[in-house]
């Protein structure tokens, strides 16, 4: 555990720094918006957000019955994560596919395909580590040494949900 509170550690880091660069050039450039374009759309994107976050409770929900060895009850929660982890991208998938700008339309295309994609991947690597855990629910005593798996991508899942919000809110909320 302690080497994956590490690798979260590095994570931040790395997210703190696109942060730090995008609220930088945000602030610095003359000209943020590509030209034509004045602004994200926040409704859908809030409503993703909005799941997104809600998943947080439903994992620790799951978390929960699995530590009273209810693995139908872990698994449905755990399931509902990942679904709802699914919709996120999914949405975000929908954004991007019509959304009026590129990558390589000027700051603000280059950041915010960035930040979004990347944590997007982060999305994707809980969603998939989920999925690992769901499967190991199906070995026989598979958590009679411990929920180790299950705990350190609990707090991945938490992670990328913080990440989220401090996205969302320079993204999508900071004209």
């Amino acid at each position: 555990m302690f080497g994956f509170i590490v690798f979260l550690l590095s994570e931040s880091v790395i997210f703190l720094s696109f942060f730090v660069g995008y609220i930088v050039y945000k602030l610095s450039s003359a000209e943020w918006y590509p030209a034509g374009f004045e602004g994200l759309e926040v409704r859908e994107p809030l409503i993703n957000t909005i799941v997104l976050v809600s998943s947080s409770f439903v994992i620790y929900f799951a978390e929960r019955f699995l530590h009273k060895e209810n693995l139908w009850g872990f698994r449905i929660f755990w399931l509902l994560t990942m679904a709802m982890g699914s919709f996120f991208l999914f949405g975000q998938a929908v954004e991007w596919l019509h959304l009026p700008f590129g990558f390589k339309d000027g700051l603000f295309g280059g950041t915010f395909y960035l930040l979004t994609g990347f944590h997007g991947l982060h999305v994707l690597t809980g969603v998939l580590l989920q999925g690992v855990m769901l499967g190991r629910s199906f070995i026989p005593n598979n958590y009679a040494g411990g929920e180790y798996g299950v705990n350190a991508t609990s707090i991945f899942w938490h992670f990328v949900d913080v990440i989220w919000i401090i996205l969302f809110i320079l993204i999508y909320v900071w004209r």
